[in-house]
């Protein structure tokens, strides 16, 4: 049997295709699963998994959670808000008091760039990242790239545009390292001040006219702004955003083609896209919420299978 090339999934920079190939295929057999009438497996009845969630979540905490029962894991979840780390305790030791219980997985979701590669070096338990500050959100733009290729047949080749606040986005960076390992091309698309300086290093061009990066893309991932983590106002208002980057039925419709519509979720509805883009046909938005527990049970299904008992 093929295995990952890591043990744990810190971020996309660190697999290569050969993985990721593995994780789709994994996922494809995992989709019937929990398409079946009784939709769990035994595969991991003795592993257990710590969900710790130091920053709010709801589809990627419950994606996870639904993925590990689907497994038949043992579960136990962890909220920063209600815990000892409110009191002034490290992370280090929240997580060994949690693997003292003898967890053989964790899935963390942290406020801080490099969290989970920070605690890879100092706990003897296999990390998933889900989510570390702007940083990554490797699950994330794997299951986008999922639904892409379940969509268009494959990712090499399909032109991709990341549409909205680059900037702070955990998903944008994870999904430019996912779509340039698998060969597709992407363009970056918002509000200057919401584009890194560096991005043009990773092989990436910038367009600030959202029509004209529709009418190069096949696939449009529409991010929303993310106003819980701006510290100073980027553009000068939410309606003008929305004049400028948000997509609405009669843009798309105004396309010399059909591309198709991409949203990690949450979605402001009004602001990034509309309610009846988001609701169309062309956006494949709760496909991706789906796609995300199979790849999820993949990616916690092939670590787990490297955990040395």
């Amino acid at each position: 049997m093929s295995e990952l090339s890591v043990n744990h999934l810190l971020g996309i920079k660190y697999l290569n295709k050969k993985d990721i190939d593995l994780i789709f295929e994994t996922a494809d057999h995992f989709k019937e699963v929990i398409n079946r009438p009784i939709k769990k497996v035994p595969s991991l009845r003795d592993i257990t998994i710590a969900n710790l969630f130091f920053e709010n979540s709801t589809r990627t905490r419950l994606s996870f959670e639904l993925a590990e029962k689907r497994l038949s894991a043992d579960v136990i979840n962890f909220s920063a808000a209600s815990s000892s780390v409110k009191k002034g305790e490290t992370l280090i030791d929240t997580v060994n008091n949690i693997l003292s219980m003898k967890v053989d997985m964790v899935v963390m979701r942290h406020p801080n760039p490099g969290a989970g590669v920070f605690l890879s070096k100092h706990v003897d338990a296999s990390i998933v990242n889900a989510g570390d500050g702007a940083h990554e959100h490797p699950t994330q733009a794997l299951l986008d790239s999922y639904s892409i290729r379940e969509r268009l047949g494959e990712v090499a080749g399909k032109k991709v545009v990341i549409v909205g606040d680059i900037l702070h986005s955990r998903v944008a960076l994870s999904n430019i390292f996912a779509l340039k390992l698998q060969g597709a091309e992407v363009k970056v698309c918002g509000p200057k001040t919401l584009i890194p300086k560096y991005i043009e290093k990773l092989g990436v061009e910038v367009e600030t006219n959202l029509r004209k990066a529709l009418e190069w893309c096949d696939i449009a991932n529409m991010l929303r702004v993310q106003n819980e983590r701006m510290e100073i106002s980027y553009f000068p208002s939410t309606r003008e955003y929305t004049q400028q980057f948000g997509v609405n039925k009669k843009l798309l419709d105004s396309l010399n083609k059909e591309i198709v519509i991409m949203h990690p979720g949450p979605i402001n509805r009004g602001v990034e896209i509309t309610s009846d883009v988001a609701d169309s046909d062309q956006a494949i938005i709760l496909d991706q919420v789906q796609n995300g527990v199979a790849v999820r049970m993949a990616v916690i299904y092939l670590l787990a299978s490297k955990i040395k008992r």
